[in-house]
């Protein structure tokens, strides 16, 4: 019985994404569930900002903002129906849009930067010097986690090196202890839980193994951490992957353009929360390849005149 009252809480909420919002005569009746991440992150802070922007802009109850462990845990509550908006790094998208054809986008929003961090005295100079060494690779069913087993496997390190599984602030805790040499995140910049500590600490150049991660995903960016943004002596170039917001396919494109519309009307309210949303626009916005946009988020980007590439 409980599963059965579980599936018809399920498709009670699905059908009302469903419905038109013409049969309500506005989106009142609207309830989204945001996927969004750890309390005090990235993702949380924009969740909450945007919340606040969809709850006064459509008129409707503040969508309720789930913690979770990251971009897979959220991708897998979007497909799971146990949320409707989901936060996710562009490479975990592409992978689960492989196998879940349902998956749809609203729009690209910020980029995060890979940091691959060392202690400031550390002789590790580069990814291949990992090898026999300890690393902290991001909390339990991460975005962190999940690109960091690519860069270790791109640097043929898998199996050479022994891993842990933390979050930020027990990574860096971690790492100033001595219980691990390095750890990768995955953020904006700047980070600034790495600002705090960024005397102690030092970026690794990864420059040499971005061919072979491009090869990997066709999302992966090269791009550079300028020195000036974490004190360091030298800039490092280092993995930028986008983020996608997430829908799946069935959403009502009334919502879904109302949903998009909300998000960039928003963007100086976002930029106010985290300054990762300053990239935050309608022209990178609409660049969500591999994942296709949701018709309803299409039709706002036609609607401002904002063409695909290519």
């Amino acid at each position: 019985m409980a599963t059965v009252r579980r599936r018809s809480a399920l498709a009670a909420a699905a059908a009302l994404l469903l419905a038109p919002a013409a049969c309500s005569g506005g989106f009142g009746n609207l309830r989204l569930r945001i996927a969004a991440g750890n309390p005090g992150g990235v993702y949380d802070k924009l969740a909450q900002t945007l919340a606040n922007a969809w709850q006064a802009g459509l008129g409707i109850e503040r969508p309720q903002v789930l913690q979770t462990d990251g971009s897979p845990d959220n991708v897998n509550k979007v497909l799971a129906g146990q949320a409707d908006v989901a936060f996710v790094a562009a490479d975990v998208a592409e992978e689960q849009h492989r196998t879940h054809r349902e998956l749809a986008a609203l729009a690209r929003i910020h980029d995060d930067y890979l940091h691959v961090v060392v202690r400031a005295d550390s002789d590790i100079r580069s990814v291949d010097q990992l090898r026999g060494h300890r690393i902290a690779i991001g909390s339990p069913a991460s975005g962190v986690e999940f690109i960091a087993y690519k860069l270790l496997a791109a640097a043929n390190l898998t199996g050479s090196v022994s891993t842990s599984l933390h979050g930020l602030d027990d990574s860096i805790a971690a790492l100033l202890r001595g219980d691990v040499d390095a750890f990768f995140w995955s953020g904006g910049l700047p980070t600034p839980r790495i600002v705090t500590y960024q005397n102690q600490l030092r970026l690794v150049d990864i420059g040499d193994q971005m061919p072979k991660m491009r090869t990997l995903s066709e999302v992966y960016g090269t791009a550079t951490i300028p020195a000036s943004t974490y004190n360091q002596f030298l800039p490092v170039t280092t993995l930028i992957v986008p983020n996608f917001l997430v829908v799946r396919q069935s959403m009502n494109a009334d919502v879904a353009e109302a949903l998009v519309r909300g998000l960039f009307d928003a963007r100086h309210q976002l930029a106010q929360a985290s300054p990762a949303a300053l990239s935050i626009d309608v022209h990178p916005g609409i660049e969500t390849q591999p994942l296709p946009l949701h018709p309803g988020a299409l039709r706002y980007f036609r609607t401002e005149k904002t063409y695909l590439p290519g």
